[in-house]
């Protein structure tokens, strides 16, 4: 179906791997743009060029000023532009909020497309629970950072969602195993493409397999909710005697319960008993 687009912007989700994935109601609108806004020009070339269009590309990413925002504004009061990602929906964990706010501000008409997102794949494959869901992101690089993500969602009762690098998923899972013991993961990566894979399991199983199978590719990586019953192999007071070791009772007690989720006045009781 073709059809004169109004002026305005338009956000579009492109596949993630599999270009079949591609709505029909996409290719209409990025055939009748003036410009197509994207991360990497090269990246959304080849799908241009699949789709057998020469749309003019704008690059707008992370590294876009003020002008670049400005000058795409200025074009789309006038002519219908659209928004993509080097692949997936825009704006999940790619540059584009402040456009899209700054469009709505100035009465610029802004219409999205649903379409493909790598979180909502892998949810859907992981086997996780998935009646409640948190999507955080990109999971951390350093160590700290990756400890206090983990300290600060570890009570949310939902799945956590993450998008994580192949070559930083031995770090993830490793800190997973460390800060949520217990807890399953799922890893989803390749999505839509030849070699799609995801695996469910504990996290220190899953880094086991993949020290014998380095993974490729971008990374969906889910953490199972806290469990409703306690954890009964979980031995707490071998815990708190082992940081009474080296702690006062106070920090024994924080140390725990950072690590397991459990109440801190509940741990520094019992740690005072232990002491």
């Amino acid at each position: 179906m073709e059809h004169s687009l109004d002026p305005g912007l338009y956000i579009v989700a492109t596949p993630i791997g599999n270009l079949g994935d591609i709505t029909m109601r996409a290719v209409d609108v990025l055939r009748g743009v003036e410009a197509v806004a994207c991360e990497d020009t090269r990246v959304t070339g080849k799908l241009m060029h699949h789709l057998g269009f020469k749309t003019r590309l704008i690059r707008y990413d992370d590294h876009a000023g003020e002008g670049d925002r400005e000058r795409l504004l200025a074009l789309m009061a006038e002519h219908p532009v659209a928004l993509v990602s080097d692949a997936g929906t825009p704006l999940i964990s790619d540059p584009g909020y402040r456009l899209v706010r700054e469009a709505r501000d100035r009465g610029i008409a802004v219409t999205s497309l649903p379409g493909p997102s790598a979180a909502v794949v892998g949810m859907t494959l992981s086997g996780l629970p998935n009646d409640r869901f948190l999507f955080a992101g990109f999971f951390p690089n350093k160590a700290k950072a990756r400890e206090d993500v983990l300290a600060e969602l570890r009570s949310v009762r939902a799945t956590l969602i993450f998008y994580e690098t192949a070559p930083r998923l031995e770090a993830a899972l490793t800190a997973i195993a460390t800060h949520l013991p217990g807890r399953e993961v799922s890893v989803a990566r390749e999505l839509t493409k030849k070699f799609e894979e995801c695996r469910t399991g504990l996290p220190e199983d899953i880094a086991a397999h993949y020290a014998v199978h380095p993974p490729k590719g971008e990374i969906v990586l889910m953490i199972a909710p806290p469990s409703d019953a306690p954890d009964e192999a979980l031995d707490v007071d071998a815990l708190l005697r082992s940081e009474l070791e080296v702690s006062k009772a106070s920090q024994a007690a924080a140390k725990v319960a950072k690590a397991t989720g459990l109440d801190r006045k509940t741990l520094y009781a019992r740690a005072l008993e232990l002491r």
